[in-house]
C-alpha cells in the first residue's frame, strides 16, 4: 500500500468559480467575458455585445408574449363539395293572422283591439250588452289561423309528391305557420341541385279571408302574401325579424348556398358554447341566437306582464287579447329599442346559415290562368290576386366553410421565443438549466465561503498554515515540517 499523508487524504470538491463555469457554459459569449485576471478592452467588449444581445432577445420575447395575450384569431374561407346535403328547414306564414270566415262573434268581441273590428254579434248588439267567456288565445290563433290544407294546392320535393302533412304546425308572431323538414332527426337529403331538386309548392293565399280594416291598430296589415324563413334544423324560426316576403302574381326562384361558420370561444371570440338549461328551447339540442331571443322575450314579457304570448316557449298562462295589445305587445316593442342592453346573446360556437339569391317571374300566364281557373273553380282574376309558387333549391352541391382559427398558440409562441434566443444568445432550455444547476451549487456550498470570507483566510492561506502544524503521524514517529532541509522519515510500509 501506498504511503499517504493528512494533505492527500480525498477532500469534497469545492464550488466552481464563475470563469470555472463560464468556461464550461453553453451561453455564447459569456467564456469571453468572465476570464481570470483583470478586465480588458477585449472583454469589455464582448460584455457590451452581450448585455445588447440579451436586450434585443428581451425586447423581442416581450414583443411575442404581448402579442399572444391580445389572442389574435384569422378567418379562412374555403369551400367544399358534397355528394349530398341536408335540405334546410323552410317556414312559411300567411301574413293575415286571422281568417274572418272563422272568427265567431266571441272572437270579435275579444279581438277588437288587435283586430279594429267593431264588437258586435248577429243581432246587432252592443258591446255593453255582450256578455261571452273568457278567451282562449291559443284557441282562437290555432282555429282562425290560414290552414294549410287549404292553402296548398300543389307540392313536392326533389321530384315527388308532399302534401301538409310533410308540414309541422309553428307559431310565430305572425300566429299560425307551418315548418317544412323542421325536424333534424328526420331531415330530408338532396343529391342534385338546381331548379327541380328542392321544394317546390303553390299556394293560396286567401285574399277574401283578410280582416276588413276598420281602423288601424298595432296588427293591422296592409300586404299580401306569406313570409318565408330558410333556416337550420337547430334553431326555431324568427321569421317576423328574419323571414322575406313572397308576393301573390309571382313565381319566386329562392337559390340556397349553405354557409357553415365555425367561431372561436373566450378570450380569441365572443362565442358561446353552451348556456343554462333554461335558455335553450324545449326540442333544440343545441343553442342559437333566435332561442336565446325567443326566451329572453318571454322572461321579458311574463315578468312585466305575468303570462306569455302563443309563440314563446313554455308552460305558463298565456295572454288574453287584452293582455297582448296593453302590455305583450309593448314590452316587445321596448325590447327591440333596448335589446343590447336587456337581452344579451351571443354567437353560437358552430351556426349554419344560408344565403340567398331570390329573382320572380309574373304568373299566370292568359293560357293558364284559364286552367287554373277551371281545375280549381275560380275566376281568372282570383288566380292572379291569390295564387304562387315558390321554389327553393340549392344553387350547388357545395357549401362555404367560415372558421375563426387561432393565430398566434402557446406553440408559436414557445418556437418565436426559442428561435430568438438561440439567434441572439445562443442559448436553449438546456442553457437554462445550466444556470439554474449552478445557482444550486453557489447556495449549497454558501456556508462553507461564508466561513471562509468571514475570517479573512483564503484556501491557499489556510493550507499554508496546515505545513507548519506538527501532525502526529500515523503509525511510528515522525513530524511534518516546513523546513526543506529537514528529511521526512518515511512511513513503515507493510508486506
Amino acid at each position: 500500500q501506498a504511503p499517504t499523508s493528512l494533505l492527500e487524504e480525498p477532500r469534497r470538491p469545492h464550488r466552481r468559480d464563475l470563469a470555472a463555469f463560464a468556461g464550461t457554459s453553453t451561453l455564447h459569449g459569456l467564456a469571453h467575458i468572465c476570464r481570470s485576471g483583470q478586465l480588458g478592452v477585449r472583454q469589455a467588449l464582448w460584455a457590451l455585445a452581450f448585455v445588447a444581445s440579451l436586450a434585443f432577445f428581451l425586447y423581442q420575447a416581450a414583443r411575442s408574449a404581448l402579442f399572444y395575450l391580445e389572442h389574435p384569431h384569422v378567418t379562412t374561407l374555403d369551400e367544399e363539395a358534397a355528394q349530398k346535403m341536408v335540405f334546410p328547414a323552410v317556414t312559411i306564414c300567411n301574413i293575415n293572422r286571422f281568417r274572418h270566415s272563422a272568427l265567431t262573434d266571441a272572437d270579435i268581441f275579444h279581438l277588437a283591439n288587435m283586430t279594429g273590428l267593431p264588437p258586435k254579434d248577429r243581432d246587432g248588439h252592443k258591446a255593453s250588452d255582450l256578455l261571452y267567456p273568457d278567451p282562449d288565445m291559443a284557441d282562437i290563433v290555432n282555429r282562425t289561423g290560414h290552414q294549410l290544407d287549404d292553402m296548398l294546392k300543389n307540392c313536392s320535393f326533389n321530384g315527388e309528391n308532399c302534401s301538409a302533412e310533410n308540414f309541422t304546425v309553428v307559431y310565430t308572431r305572425y300566429g299560425k305557420c307551418y315548418t317544412f323538414n323542421g325536424d333534424r332527426n328526420k331531415a330530408r337529403m338532396t343529391r342534385q341541385s338546381g331548379m327541380g331538386n328542392g321544394l317546390e309548392i303553390m299556394l293560396d293565399i286567401q285574399q277574401e279571408e283578410y280582416l276588413p280594416i276598420w281602423r288601424e291598430t298595432n296588427e293591422t296589415s296592409f300586404e299580401a302574401g306569406i313570409r318565408v324563413q330558410i333556416h337550420s334544423q337547430d334553431e326555431p324560426p324568427y321569421i317576423h325579424q328574419l323571414g322575406f316576403g313572397v308576393s301573390p302574381g309571382f313565381q319566386t326562384f329562392v337559390s340556397c348556398q349553405e354557409q357553415r361558420l365555425t367561431y372561436l370561444p373566450q378570450p380569441w371570440g365572443s362565442c358561446q358554447a353552451s348556456l343554462k338549461e333554461e335558455q335553450i328551447l324545449p326540442g333544440y339540442e343545441s343553442y342559437s341566437i333566435a332561442a336565446c331571443r325567443l326566451q329572453c322575450e318571454k322572461e321579458a314579457v311574463l315578468q312585466n306582464c305575468q303570462c306569455r304570448m302563443v309563440h314563446m316557449p313554455g308552460n305558463e298562462t298565456i295572454c288574453s287579447p287584452n293582455v297582448y295589445i296593453e302590455c305583450a305587445d309593448h314590452i316587445l316593442d321596448t325590447a327591440v329599442e333596448d335589446f343590447q342592453e336587456r337581452c344579451i346573446c351571443p354567437m353560437p360556437c358552430n351556426l349554419t346559415r344560408y344565403g340567398k339569391e331570390i329573382s320572380m317571374v309574373r304568373i299566370p300566364n292568359k293560357g293558364s290562368a284559364r286552367y287554373l281557373a277551371r281545375k280549381y273553380n275560380r275566376n281568372e282574376t282570383y288566380i292572379r290576386e291569390n295564387f304562387l309558387v315558390l321554389d327553393i333549391f340549392f344553387e350547388a352541391l357545395n357549401y362555404e366553410a367560415i372558421e375563426q382559427k387561432k393565430a398566434y398558440n402557446l406553440a408559436g409562441l414557445l418556437g418565436d421565443i426559442g428561435g430568438q434566443m438561440g439567434l441572439f444568445i445562443g442559448a436553449s432550455v438546456l442553457t437554462i438549466l445550466e444556470i439554474l444547476d449552478y445557482i444550486c451549487e453557489v447556495r449549497t456550498s454558501g456556508g462553507i465561503q461564508q466561513v471562509l470570507s468571514s475570517s479573512g483566510e483564503t484556501v491557499a492561506e489556510i493550507l499554508s498554515s496546515l505545513e507548519n502544524r506538527q501532525i502526529p503521524p500515523l503509525t511510528g514517529d515522525f513530524t511534518v515540517s516546513s523546513s526543506p532541509a529537514t528529511p521526512t522519515k518515511p512511513c513503515p510500509q507493510n508486506r
